[in-house]
């Protein structure tokens, strides 16, 4: 089966967010660099890691390092909360101390399942989960400030009291993992070239190019990878934009259309009603009401 890449769409570029699913809700293999924590509130969750199935019993907590596959079978009677957030929100690079390990190297060789982890440790990581889904649920004054807060104590905790994994690395996981981590950095440089110009006339040839494929390999690679054809994956980026425009800016259609990257206000339109369901102005009515 295919391993997709996922990419958490976050709320104003907070680079966190926390989510219920219930245990109906299957989720296909896949990876993104978002570190992400598993949290089951009820029943038993069923989580494929690799080769091996994980049971998640209530309470019980689970994470995933950056680039590691995973996925959720259904798991009748049960509720998970999920967290994801972007190891870009630490600073790594004016923060870490001299004897620090990196941040990616915590979340690798740290002991990822709570049912091996002290007593105490399980308590004060259920309590700043909580902290962080109840603060994230509501809009109170200094969210943001109070999200980081919690976070970096997450951090903090994991640094000092995560005991590291004894497991010995499978043969050939090793390889693997450095296969996955090379898509993520080449992808994460394909996104980020989209995200500089996708106000332009951006082309599939033009990005194959940049990435050093030539247009047959690069389309078979980002739909290997990412799950989508990479037109779709701009058309949905430029939607998402024109969204956030929408929402926060009363500019002229046009204006819109610009700073979204479509060619015409007219093509703009068709594009949006086709994949939103409604017309860029219906939205911006639902949203501003």
């Amino acid at each position: 089966m295919s391993v997709y890449l996922e990419r958490p769409e976050f709320e104003e570029k907070l680079l966190f967010r926390a989510f219920i699913n219930d245990g109906m809700t299957i989720v296909y293999p896949h990876w993104h660099k978002e570190i992400e924590l598993i949290y089951s509130i009820h029943g038993t969750v069923n989580i494929g890691v690799g080769d091996e199935i994980v049971h998640l019993s209530e309470g019980e907590i689970y994470f995933f390092a950056s680039g590691e596959p995973h996925y959720f079978l259904a798991s009748p009677n049960s509720e998970r909360i999920v967290y994801q957030f972007d190891l870009s929100l630490f600073n790594e690079k004016q923060l870490k101390s001299v004897g620090d390990g990196s941040l990616i190297e915590l979340f690798e060789t740290g002991e990822k399942h709570s049912s091996k982890w002290s007593k105490s440790l399980v308590s004060d990581i259920k309590q700043l989960l909580q902290q962080l889904f109840e603060e994230y649920e509501k809009n109170n004054q200094g969210k943001k400030y109070a999200l980081f807060s919690l976070l970096f104590q997450l951090i903090t905790t994991f640094y000092r009291r995560l005991p590291q994994t004894q497991l010995e690395v499978k043969k050939g996981a090793k390889a693997s993992t450095i296969k996955y981590k090379e898509n993520l950095e080449l992808l994460d440089r394909i996104f980020s070239y989209v995200e500089n110009h996708y106000e332009e006339s951006l082309t599939l040839e033009e990005v194959a190019k940049y990435s050093g494929f030539s247009s047959y390999y690069f389309t078979r690679f980002f739909k290997a990878n990412t799950g989508m054809t990479f037109m779709r994956f701009l058309t949905e980026y430029r939607i998402n934009q024109a969204k956030f425009i929408l929402a926060n800016e009363k500019v002229p259609m046009i204006e819109v259309a610009e700073k979204s990257g479509f060619a015409s206000v007219k093509t703009f339109h068709h594009v949006f009603k086709e994949q939103v369901g409604v017309s860029p102005l219906k939205y911006q009515k639902t949203i501003i009401e």
